[in-house]
C-alpha cells in the first residue's frame, strides 16, 4: 500500500513536512513511482521576476489538500506512490548551464518510467523536460495551458527564455505537430504572424474567449480529441488563470480562465497517457492571502489525479 501524506488528524497541516501536500521524501521511499519536484529557476522571465521562489511557495499552499478527490472519485496518492524530491541546484547566472542541469536531472530522477510533476521557476524549463520526454516516448502531443503563446524565436538576441521554449521544442521535434494545442491564449500580440508561426509549429488554440461562448463540456471534447492516444505533456503556466484568480505571477493578462474552468479541463485528461507535467510561473512576492499558491497547489493535485495507475 503506497505511503501517502501526513495524517491530519495527528500532524495539523500547518505542522510538519514542508513538502508538496506533505507527501514523504524521495530520500524515504526511493521506488516511487511519481516524484514531484522543484525547479527554483527564473533568470528567463522578461518582466517580473520571483518564479524562483515558487516552489516552495506551492509547497506551503499545498498543505490543505487531501487524499479523496471527489470530482474523479480518486486517490491520487494511493494509486500511486508519490514522493517529493525536493528542488534541483541550478544556475541562476548562466541559462544555458541551467537548461543542461534541469535536463539531467529529469532524466536522472525519471529514469525509465517515472513520472514527473514539476514545479517552476518560469517557463523556460519547459524545454529541458520536453527533452527528456522525447528521448522515452518520441514527439508528444504538448497541452499548453498559458496567457501566452511561448512560441516567439528570441528576445534581446536570446534564444532560451520564458517566452521561447515551444519555438525550440517545435525545432528540435520534440512536439507532436498534429496532436499539440494551446489553451487559454489570450491578450495583445506584436503581429498577426505570432499566431501563424505557432501554428506552423503544431499548434492550434484554444483561445481564452471560447470559455465564455462553449460549454466547458465543449471544450473538453475539442482538447481531447486534439490530443488523440498520444503521450501526452501538460505545461501549465499560472498565467492561464485571470489575475483575480492567479495574481502571483510575472506576466499578468486581463480575461484569463477561472479557477474551476482550468481544473474541469484537467479533470477531463482523465483516461489519457498523461506522461509528465510541469506547473510554473507561480511568483509569490506578488501573491496575497495564498491566492495564487493555493490554486497552483490544486492544479499539481489534479494533475495526479488523471494520471496513469502504475503496477507494482
Amino acid at each position: 500500500m503506497p505511503i501517502g501524506p501526513a495524517d491530519a488528524t495527528r500532524i495539523p497541516r500547518y505542522a510538519g513536512d514542508s513538502t508538496f501536500a506533505r507527501l514523504p521524501r524521495l530520500t524515504d521511499l526511493p521506488d516511487a513511482d511519481v516524484l514531484v519536484w522543484g525547479v527554483p529557476f527564473d533568470a528567463g522571465v522578461s518582466y517580473r521576476p520571483g518564479a524562483r521562489f515558487g516552489p516552495a511557495h506551492v509547497r506551503q499552499s499545498s498543505r490543505l489538500l487531501r487524499p479523496y478527490n471527489p470530482a474523479l472519485d480518486v486517490e491520487p496518492f494511493t494509486a500511486r506512490q508519490v514522493a517529493d524530491a525536493g528542488d534541483v541546484g541550478v544556475n541562476p547566472f548562466d541559462i544555458g548551464e541551467a537548461v543542461a542541469t534541469i535536463e539531467a536531472a529529469a532524466r536522472e530522477l525519471g529514469g525509465t518510467r517515472r513520472r514527473l510533476l514539476t514545479i517552476g521557476g518560469d517557463h523556460t524549463i519547459a524545454l529541458p523536460l520536453l527533452r527528456v520526454q522525447h528521448e522515452r516516448h518520441g514527439p508528444v502531443a504538448v497541452l499548453h495551458f498559458d496567457a501566452h503563446l511561448d512560441t516567439w524565436d528570441t528576445y534581446f538576441g536570446a534564444a532560451y527564455t520564458h517566452g521561447t521554449p515551444f519555438r525550440r521544442a517545435g525545432e528540435e521535434g520534440l512536439v507532436d505537430a498534429d496532436h499539440s494545442v494551446h489553451v487559454g491564449i489570450r491578450g495583445p500580440l506584436y503581429s498577426k504572424l505570432d499566431l501563424a508561426e505557432s501554428e506552423e509549429l503544431g499548434f492550434t488554440a484554444v483561445h481564452a474567449r471560447d470559455f465564455a461562448r462553449q460549454p466547458i463540456d465543449a471544450i473538453i471534447d475539442r482538447v481531447r480529441a486534439r490530443l488523440g492516444d498520444r503521450p501526452v505533456y501538460v505545461s501549465v503556466d499560472i498565467d492561464v488563470l485571470d489575475p483575480g484568480f492567479a495574481p502571483g505571477t510575472g506576466t499578468p493578462e486581463a480575461g484569463g480562465l477561472s479557477s474551476r474552468e482550468l481544473l474541469e479541463v484537467l479533470r477531463g485528461l482523465s483516461g489519457l497517457n498523461v506522461v509528465g507535467a510541469d506547473l510554473v510561473e507561480v511568483s509569490p512576492a506578488y501573491d496575497h492571502a495564498e491566492i495564487t499558491g493555493i490554486a497552483a497547489a490544486h492544479v499539481l493535485y489534479e494533475l495526479l489525479s488523471v494520471l496513469p495507475e502504475e503496477e507494482r
